[in-house]
């Protein structure tokens, strides 16, 4: 059974970086917490979990089709964080629901690198399910 422990993470396709940049930090007090450019990837700490902003002319938002807007989506995925990962547990459970995951990588989130999967829902939204940190 899962056990959702919270968001991790949300990640926004934005067409001006800078203007939401000041908007998330300034207006409502995030920080930065991991600049990556070169893949278009501004990560902001939001107490503990982040938001990430995703530029649609960069490398990464070029990935998810038209700009924010009425026609265009604007959320990437979101993350849900679980106490824990076993993914052989995890692929069997969603498996049983017709759920196809995605391939198992280490990436980085709100609390360090660990195990995450991608997965859809019965909408087409993204989901990611990200295990606890690695120890260090």
């Amino acid at each position: 059974m899962l056990a959702i422990e919270g968001l991790d993470h949300l990640v926004l396709r934005v067409v001006d970086l800078e203007t939401m940049r000041r908007f998330y930090c300034e207006v409502l007090g995030c920080e930065v917490a991991r600049d990556k450019p070169e893949i278009g990837l501004l990560q902001l700490r939001a107490g503990d979990a982040l938001i990430d902003l995703v530029p649609v002319d960069g490398p990464l938002g070029r990935q998810g089709g038209a700009a924010p807007g009425r026609e265009g989506r604007n959320l990437a995925h979101f993350c849900l964080r679980l106490t824990r990962f076993d993914a052989a547990e995890l692929s069997a459970h969603l498996a049983g629901y017709g759920v196809e995951p995605g391939e198992v990588k280490t990436r980085f989130g709100a609390r360090g690198e660990g195990p995450s999967l991608y997965i859809d829902d019965p909408e087409g939204n993204t989901v990611e399910l990200k295990g606890p940190p690695d120890p260090a």
